[in-house]
């Protein structure tokens, strides 16, 4: 069955290119091409102005750096206007004092918006849910998160996310529950009867053939 929204728009695939995109932001016009070469945190809130958002808003722009240090650039998004942006991150800094870093964009038009399944119709025609994706270095989109619109977000867990498939792209492993930089990583099990047999003898921290750890 095609995978599609109530509005009969295709959702975004994991490991498929992510939809492409061309619009006008805080820090003008930006495509997903822009992005080309760096992780993408593209994240969408229901609207400006409000209070929830602005806690997460100001919460990715306090660890702007540390997405930074993992080569990782962040993008918002909500339907709302440029102008609206504007007099929203202004506020943001005159009365939280909070410097909002990252481009947001524009999308009056919700055609980014629709194009990666961000508005949900039993949530609301007209605005975004919490909407995150993380996109590779190759626009391959690797990663989406939706949260309802009355809950925020956990900044630590998109960190934690982007660190842990950076480390399963560079080892060929995976991460388990909870992991975090520096915890041991997971061997991919053997595929085949022989390297089953073989397993427990190479050296790993096994409990069984099919669950084996390493440090890294």
């Amino acid at each position: 069955m095609e995978n599609v929204t109530e509005n009969n728009c295709a959702l975004p695939q994991l490991n498929k290119p992510a939809p492409d995109f061309e619009a006008v932001t805080t820090h003008g016009v930006k495509k997903l091409a822009d992005f080309k070469g760096k992780w993408l945190v593209l994240f969408s809130h229901p609207a400006d102005f409000t209070p929830v958002c602005t806690t997460e808003f100001m919460a990715f722009a306090k660890r702007a750096g540390e997405f930074k240090a993992l080569n990782t650039e962040l993008l918002g998004l909500s339907i709302d206007s440029h102008y609206a942006h504007l007099a929203w991150i202004r506020n943001i800094k005159e009365k939280f004092d909070v410097e909002i870093p990252f481009p947001i964009i524009a999308d009056l038009d919700m055609k980014v918006a629709t194009s990666y399944g961000m508005v949900h119709p039993g949530a609301s025609d007209t605005s975004a849910v919490r909407a995150t994706f993380i996109i590779d270095p190759e626009g391959v989109l690797r990663a989406m998160v939706y949260y309802p619109m009355t809950n925020g977000r956990s900044i630590d867990e998109f960190l934690r996310l982007v660190a842990a498939l950076q480390t399963s792209d560079s080892n060929g492993v995976a991460t388990p529950e909870a992991w975090q930089p520096g915890d041991k990583v997971i061997v991919p099990p053997p595929a085949t009867a022989e390297a089953a047999e073989a397993r427990m003898a190479e050296g790993y921290e096994c409990v069984d053939w099919y669950f084996c750890k390493k440090a890294l």
